[in-house]
């Protein structure tokens, strides 16, 4: 199985999709628990699904009387739950820069 790129973006998303592997969430849904833009989580979610991490599903639901468009339902593969606990604890992480401090040079030191 192809392994997608694990930037920062991905790797929230697969957090979100991995605190309850049992329930599907849509959309918009996870790019509030992760706190990312709709723009940034829906390209995320179709390289996921392309590469078999995620699968999706349509609402079954009438939008005229739910007053709102059909939502789409993401939720990990049993593959894709695994992997992505693997690829998380592979997946680099920027460490915390630490600012540099010089020492404090001794009287009569420059």
């Amino acid at each position: 199985m192809a392994q997608p790129r694990m930037t920062l973006p991905t790797q929230h998303v697969l957090r979100v999709l991995l605190a309850d592997t049992s329930r599907e969430c849509y959309g918009l849904q996870i790019g509030e628990d992760a706190g990312l833009p709709s723009g940034t989580v829906h390209p995320i979610l179709a390289r996921l699904e392309r590469v078999g991490w995620v699968v999706s599903r349509w609402e079954d639901v009438d939008p005229r009387s739910e007053g709102r468009p059909a939502r789409r339902y993401y939720r990990l593969t049993s593959d894709g739950v695994e992997l992505a606990r693997d690829g998380l604890a592979r997946a680099h992480r920027p460490r915390r820069l630490v600012p540099r401090v010089s020492p404090i040079p001794a009287p009569g030191e420059s």
